[in-house]
């Protein structure tokens, strides 16, 4: 068996985190969830620090810590996805899922941060990013100490063959905050990137989304709802059968990476140009001398990911 692997989840809640976080909590074998940072980013910061107390509640795991991060980009205005996860960003849950009981830890997100990398051993905690990368850059250029104590950060973000989802160009997550993405790829810390030609390929389809209703339990009813509302904008969009389940896929690879393929490459993030701003330039062939900073995966064994999933909903 794998090693049991430490993890902070920096998050926008978000069905689709929703369900990143539910697949997180219903691994303990593979993961350690240390604590959630959260960001603004699909919805403000007020909504997105409540999902993720809300979805541990779901979950039955209200000893999570939850922090509150960054509530707007580091140089720009914030861009919120309301008409695609609706005005909780976790919509779809009928009645609404309640307000948490748990508390939100009173120290920001970014001294969590700071702090859990400085204290715990060096290369043994994960950065698990499905957002903007406001909180992490906001960390790198507090403390640049902590690069090199991260072992990894996996993140849900960018594009290249699929292109963007928020412009022609530009992938959400990295177009919120183009400024600290550039920051965080500079980092030097291992870098696994689950762009949009991976997530485009994990699609909600009709009886995957079945399959999880009929367990039964309350955390499934209320995934497979949220993701009956989730899909609605991309089977409008994209015109396929859902919408991608794009979060989860960062978890997937720290229990299956085997499920994954892709390549080192360098990775630039553009910040200047109107047209192409928060574009991943991703070198894909090889074309530039620039050094590697990013292993971008491109391929997933679909159906193998949703069957991890459903059967570790099932656990919770």
């Amino acid at each position: 068996m794998a090693e049991r692997r430490k993890i902070i989840i920096d998050t926008d809640p978000g069905q689709d985190d929703a369900a990143a976080i539910m697949l997180a909590l219903a691994s303990p074998d593979e993961i350690e969830v240390v604590g959630i940072t959260a960001v603004a980013g699909n919805v403000p910061l007020d909504w997105t620090s409540r999902n993720a107390r809300v979805i541990c509640e779901l979950c039955g795991r209200t000893n999570i810590p939850v922090f509150a991060g960054a509530e707007r980009p580091l140089l720009r205005q914030l861009v919120t996805a309301e008409h695609v996860h609706g005005r909780t960003g976790i919509d779809g849950p009928q009645p609404d899922l309640p307000d948490p009981t748990m508390p939100l830890q009173e120290k920001h997100a970014v001294d969590f941060i700071i702090d859990t990398l400085r204290g715990e051993p060096e290369g043994t905690i994960t950065l698990c990013t499905l957002g903007a990368l406001t909180n992490i850059a906001t960390a790198l250029q507090r403390a640049p100490d902590i690069a090199p104590r991260v072992r990894q950060l996996i993140m849900m973000g960018g594009g290249y063959f699929e292109g963007g989802n928020i412009t022609p160009a530009a992938e959400f997550n990295i177009y919120v905050d183009p400024d600290a993405a550039k920051i965080v790829f500079a980092s030097g810390i291992p870098i696994v990137m689950m762009p949009l030609d991976v997530t485009h390929r994990v699609l909600t389809l009709r009886r995957r989304v079945e399959k999880i209703r009929a367990i039964g339990t309350a955390p499934a009813i209320a995934l497979a709802e949220m993701l009956d509302f989730f899909e609605r904008f991309d089977v409008e969009k994209y015109g396929s059968d859902g919408g991608p389940l794009h979060d989860p896929t960062v978890i997937a690879y720290l229990i299956r990476p085997e499920l994954f393929r892709g390549r080192d490459c360098n990775v630039e993030i553009e910040t200047e140009s109107a047209l192409t701003v928060g574009m991943t330039v991703v070198d894909w062939w090889q074309v530039t001398k620039r050094p590697h900073n990013a292993h971008v995966m491109r391929f997933i064994d679909d159906e193998a990911f949703f069957e991890l999933l459903t059967e570790r909903v099932a656990r919770l």
